[in-house]
């Protein structure tokens, strides 16, 4: 016998992602309007690191607003194809915003790097304090959206920023952003300290190995939670106790748990419940244990009990 809970979960309200919109809005300002002052400054300046740096914010700039289209369609209800709903969409668009930090902003990076060290080209004195003005507002554009993105981890509930890729790619990207800001920075000091343009073509590819580096770790995040990924240890066997605690149920023979959005998860149980029970009974005892299991945990829309005999599901226990 298998009891489950409604085919279909009522639409989250999207005034949830009002912060997390908000934030990345702010960063998307930030990146176009530092993008645009550090092209510019690297073509007048002659600067790799300054262009690879453009690079960067350019492709920050189309991620923002492929997370801005994670936010919109990931809050769309389920419907007849999509039962458990489009929660998902949030993390397709980020491996898209990891793939655009690679492609965009590391390759791009490691390229002016390359060339710069091959060239050994360098700037005149108004090229360099012209890159380096424009270094320094790009430091303050890129710090307030990073304070921005940290007070929005800071409001957070529960998991904080590990629950919502949107937010941890707007956190990643400004991080790193402040970083090769001051990789660039530096380059371009020692490039003029010394002359020697050796220095700022290291500091090019070093951009380029930090946005690979944050690419991967974000691509790798997303693809983990597209394919199916479990839900926290310490939840589920929160689950896991609570179902033990039941005095109806004699096992827990398997209990299967999957992320379907940011506040939205799977808990599947196959369950031995105690002999003697009617069928009336059978129901009303799965009712009462899948409200248990939402009341501890709301984002467990989707609760699958499946009740059934211990002595044949014994061949049949993938997540015990």
């Amino acid at each position: 016998m298998s009891a489950n809970t409604d085919g279909t979960a009522p639409e989250k309200s999207g005034s949830k992602d009002a912060g997390t919109r908000l934030t990345i809005l702010v960063a998307l300002g930030a990146n176009l309007l530092i993008a645009v002052a550090k092209a510019v400054g690297g073509v007048f300046a002659g600067s790799p690191a300054l262009l690879s740096e453009a690079a960067h914010s350019v492709a920050d700039s189309f991620n923002e607003v492929f997370l801005l289209a994670a936010l919109r369609r990931s809050r769309r209800p389920p419907d007849r194809r999509h039962p458990f709903g489009y929660g998902k969409e949030r993390f397709f668009w980020s491996l898209l915003a990891a793939v655009g930090i690679f492609v965009m902003g590391g390759c791009f990076s490691v390229f002016q790097g390359i060339e710069a060290l091959r060239s050994g080209a360098n700037e005149s004195h108004s090229g360099y304090i012209a890159g380096l003005v424009v270094l320094g507002v790009a430091f303050l554009a890129e710090g307030g959206s990073l304070l921005r993105a940290l007070h929005q981890v800071r409001g957070q509930p529960g998991g904080g920023i590990g629950r919502d890729p949107a937010l941890r790619t707007v956190v990643a990207e400004d991080g790193t952003a402040v970083l090769g800001v001051a990789l660039a920075t530096a380059g371009m000091a020692l490039h003029m300290a010394t002359g020697q343009a050796v220095w700022e073509g290291s500091a090019s590819l070093a951009i380029g190995v930090l946005l690979g580096y944050v690419a991967y770790r974000l691509g790798k995040d997303a693809r983990d939670q597209l394919i199916g990924e479990a839900v926290d240890p310490e939840m589920r066997d929160r689950i896991r106790a609570l179902l033990d605690a039941q005095p109806e149920i004699d096992s827990v023979e398997a209990l299967l748990t999957m992320r379907l959005g940011t506040d939205s998860a799977l808990v599947a149980a196959r369950i031995d419940l105690a002999p003697g029970l009617e069928s009336e009974e059978i129901e009303l005892v799965c009712e009462r244990i899948k409200d248990s299991v939402t009341n501890i945990w709301p984002d467990a829309d989707q609760v699958f009990l499946d009740v059934t005999d211990a002595a044949t599901a014994d061949a049949r226990k993938p997540g015990r």
